[in-house]
């Protein structure tokens, strides 16, 4: 019986060549490989984290194990099996970190994605996190990446921080509208599909304080849906979280699959294409505020900037906090309940670093955060408010103004309820 790696493998290089189907029907009549073929090949239909086995531990093992899960997605089936509620997950994958018989993988999006590139007539976007800087070698520039991915056949790729600028943009309006004393706060609703859930499902008390904005992620595939109808969406990134926010309910129109940095790695040394030695495709938009977000006090930094530009006479200024990986943010959040947190702006992250620290991440994260923070000073604009591509964009979507930014049931809103 082949291995969930060895399979995926197979079935990767038998897409490339043109004889899936072929191999499909063949594994499809062995019952041991089905669940694994199925979720290989269906993965919207699972949940983020996939049991490759069946569990061989103890009762009490088992119970342990459930137990857990911070945000109750484990939980032991009639069969004495720990299965995983798709509803429920968020894909922190902790419970893969710790399943000691690793009978818990990750989710896999690269047949179906490979399927999607290869339809005729229907426009494929690589969107990549602003994590991306240095993950498949230093010598891979943004440039030098499109071109991979438009080799791979994707119609281009976009930098989700020309987003994160956008919703930047949003939050320093929030900022700017919500706090208003000494005793306001809010708690920023960008980037971390974890920190979100957190909130929503074990601090719903908080909810209030959450600025109705969607992610970068959410905002960029919604955009080019808008603009490009009928287009399939490919968030890249170090996230396995990201997968599961894909599949919630109220933004589940934005993203069509999710690959993380080590799929797409996958993918390269498979069709052995070396981005490195690609010409460079450039085209990128983005200002130093959107490109930072990828680690911990980048989303602050760029709100605080913001806020600066906009209100450059505003007594109330931003005073912000980060908490790094999820017991930190658990700490802040427990903290803030008591009424010992004094700063007006909460960002977590629930990896350390953020999302350079993602668990899918190929670098080292402190060496990511550097070269994230290189490319945010090569960025020809300090904010979303100084970059003429973000108001440009933002007319094209008809919005007349920036504070339209702050009208419910945009495009870049959601309700968290």
């Amino acid at each position: 019986m082949l291995t969930l790696q060895e399979l995926y493998n197979h079935l990767a290089k038998s897409s490339l060549n043109g004889n899936l189907d072929q191999e499909v029907k063949r594994f499809h009549k062995d019952p041991e490989t089905r669940h694994s073929l199925d979720c290989l090949l269906h993965p919207e239909k699972h949940p983020v984290v996939w049991r490759t086995a069946d569990c061989d531990c103890s009762e009490e093992e088992k119970a342990r194990c459930a137990s857990r899960c911070l945000f109750d997605a484990l939980h032991v089936d009639e069969k004495g099996n720990v299965s995983v509620d798709v509803d429920q997950c968020v894909g922190c994958s902790q419970c893969i970190d710790r399943c000691k018989a690793e009978h818990l993988a990750a989710s896999k999006d690269v047949l179906p994605v490979l399927a999607a590139i290869k339809e005729e007539d229907r426009p494929v976007y690589a969107i990549i996190a602003p994590a991306f800087l240095s993950q498949f070698s230093n010598h891979v520039t943004p440039g030098k990446l499109r071109a991979a991915f438009k080799q791979l056949g994707f119609t281009g790729m976009v930098e989700v921080a020309l987003f994160a600028d956008i919703l930047t943009l949003k939050e320093a309006l929030e900022f700017d509208a919500t706090v208003q004393t000494d005793q306001d706060f809010l708690l920023t609703s960008c980037c971390c599909p974890m920190w979100i859930a957190m909130i929503r499902k074990v601090y719903h008390q908080l909810v209030p304080h959450v600025p109705g904005s969607v992610s970068p992620m959410v905002a960029c595939g919604r955009v080019i849906k808008h603009l490009r109808p009928g287009a399939t969406v490919v968030f890249i990134g170090p996230c396995l979280a990201k997968k599961a926010e894909a599949k919630e309910k109220d933004i589940a129109d934005a993203v069509d699959y999710v690959l993380t940095f080590q799929e797409v790695k996958e993918l390269f040394d498979l069709v052995e294409l070396d981005p490195a030695g690609l010409p460079e495709d450039e085209r990128e938009h983005s200002s130093k505020a959107g490109r930072i977000y990828a680690r911990t006090g980048g989303v602050s930094q760029a709100v605080k900037s913001t806020v600066a530009r906009l209100r450059p006479d505003r007594s109330i200024t931003v005073h912000a906090r980060q908490a790094d990986g999820v017991p930190a943010c658990r700490e802040m959040l427990n903290a803030l309940k008591e009424g010992k947190i004094t700063e007006n702006f909460l960002e977590g992250m629930g990896c350390q670093g953020g999302c350079v620290g993602g668990p899918r991440a190929i670098i080292d994260r402190k060496i990511g955060a550097q070269h994230v923070d290189e490319y945010g000073e090569e960025a020809p604009y300090e904010t979303p408010l100084d970059n003429p591509f973000v108001l440009e964009l933002l007319k094209r979507l008809g919005f007349d103004t920036v504070e339209d930014l702050l009208k419910h049931d945009t495009i870049f809103t959601r309700r968290f309820d």
